[in-house]
């Protein structure tokens, strides 16, 4: 009698258990259906106005045909973009809080200060919608013709070939670095406070070139020559111009216009952003405005971002411990 009973009590409790189980799911599903079904969130690291809060506005804007909700982008910048990045990183994963995440807030800063983030571990990679056109500029009188050019010119004169960028231990830096220690070469390195000082001093003869975010105006005037583009592919905009890969290269300027989430967002709801940004992409407006402010238009989808952010926080990491920037 009593084992009867007991088996009556587990029995209710089972189907109590399984129902609210179902209820759940089935609450969940219906959520992942109709989502999204309320105004959207884009968390921007960097202050309004500048290139990539631009690019930012731009494709929230055209996803929004896709998505039929109104996306605000909300800026958060400071600390080298890892105020917002730790805005994202603790948001709910619920798909309503989405944004974009800068270089140094995943490869550079984590290394060297405390963040309340892991760069690979707490986000959800969606897309990837443009990139930046870094690179190399001479005068456009220059002897130097190729980027091949100024590295036969630092083999033969050690210390001679001077190169500027907006200041020490910056990507840009650190990249040449890499790059003259891969080619056995020794250059020297002049540090500014920014890209308009760096041109200003090439334009001057103060350097030999100058390395990271250049004026396209200057290079389409033909005051500057554009030799060599810090990106991993070609620029559309310049196919004459070599990229860190097709020199031989296993590194590159790591930045990408991306759109990113909170951990653990449902499989769902990404695949809802990523389609919806995706073909955001192919909308004539947004063509047309990244056009306008010189930022290349560039698609990776969730899976090979999430691979590339892996790589250049692994890659980027051994850079800053040899020179013995990290933490």
């Amino acid at each position: 009698m009593k084992s009867d009973l007991l088996k009556t009590k587990v029995a209710f409790f089972c189907s109590i258990s399984l129902g609210v189980f179902f209820l759940l799911f089935g609450y969940s599903q219906g959520q992942e259906a109709k989502y999204p079904d309320r105004p959207m969130t884009f968390i921007m690291p960097f202050p309004a106005g500048n290139s990539s809060d631009l690019a930012v506005r731009l494709i929230a804007k055209a996803a929004e045909k896709f998505l039929g909700q109104p996306i605000s982008v909300v800026n958060k910048p400071g600390a080298s973009g890892t105020i917002g990045a730790a805005a994202l990183a603790t948001a709910k994963p619920d798909g309503y809080t989405i944004g974009h995440l800068g270089s140094s807030g995943l490869f550079i800063v984590p290394y060297m200060e405390n963040v309340p983030y892991h760069p690979v571990k707490d986000f959800t990679f969606i897309m990837q919608f443009g990139a930046f056109n870094m690179g190399v500029v001479v005068k456009a009188d220059s002897q130097f013709k190729t980027f091949k050019d100024l590295v036969e010119y630092a083999r033969q004169n050690p210390k001679k070939l001077t190169f500027g960028t907006n200041g020490t231990n910056s990507v840009q830096h650190i990249l040449m670095d890499q790059i003259c220690k891969r080619e056995k070469v020794e250059m020297t390195h002049i540090p500014f406070k920014g890209g308009s000082e760096v041109e200003n001093a090439l334009l001057g003869g103060h350097v030999l070139c100058g390395v990271g975010d250049f004026s396209y105006s200057l290079v389409e005037a033909k005051l500057s020559r554009l030799v060599l583009i810090l990106r991993q592919e070609t620029s559309a905009e310049y196919p004459d111009v070599p990229c860190m890969k097709d020199l031989g290269y296993e590194f590159w300027e790591p930045a990408v216009l991306n759109v990113s989430a909170p951990k653990g967002l449902p499989e769902a709801m990404v695949r809802r952003l990523e389609d919806a940004f995706m073909k955001a992409m192919k909308e004539p407006g947004f063509i047309e405005g990244m056009k306008n402010i010189h930022m290349p238009v560039y698609f990776r989808n969730g899976k090979d971002l999430t691979s590339y952010v892996a790589y250049n926080y692994e890659l980027w990491g051994r850079f800053l411990k040899e020179r013995g920037l990290a933490k």
